[in-house]
């Protein structure tokens, strides 16, 4: 068990974020002291990693919020959990193939240089 302190310091997530998603009901598996002291577990870390997985693949955090509700209804949202996992990773798939497009065009660049450093001076955009 970690504080938020500690948890903040393991994640690299500011406190101030980890309290908005735990308002949100983003961030489930927060556990309180008898002091109300937030207290991180294991299933803590890996919900934040759901969460961060999801964030930075561009998923809005009203969607994550709408997952977690589902997931909290129970197994009856199974099929519609899937789905949004299965709409989200198209997206991400696109996006994928999208950025290797430009890393190409990229690296094609980065080879004229190459080739104009050993001394061919033919300039080419």
């Amino acid at each position: 068990m970690s504080t938020i302190k500690g948890f903040s310091e393991e994640t690299g997530i500011s406190p101030y974020t980890l309290r908005y998603y735990e308002r949100e009901g983003i961030l489930l598996g927060v556990k309180r002291d008898p002091s109300g002291n937030r207290l991180y577990d294991e299933e803590s870390l890996e919900w934040l990693n759901f969460i961060l997985s999801l964030r930075m693949t561009g998923m809005p955090l009203s969607e994550i919020k709408q997952y977690v509700d589902l997931y909290k209804e129970g197994e009856s949202t199974l099929r519609k959990r899937k789905q949004m996992m299965l709409d989200h990773k198209g997206k991400v798939e696109k996006n994928v193939a999208e950025t290797l497009k430009y890393l190409e065009t990229i690296n094609y660049k980065l080879a004229l240089y190459d080739f104009q450093e050993k001394g061919f001076t033919k300039m080419l955009p």
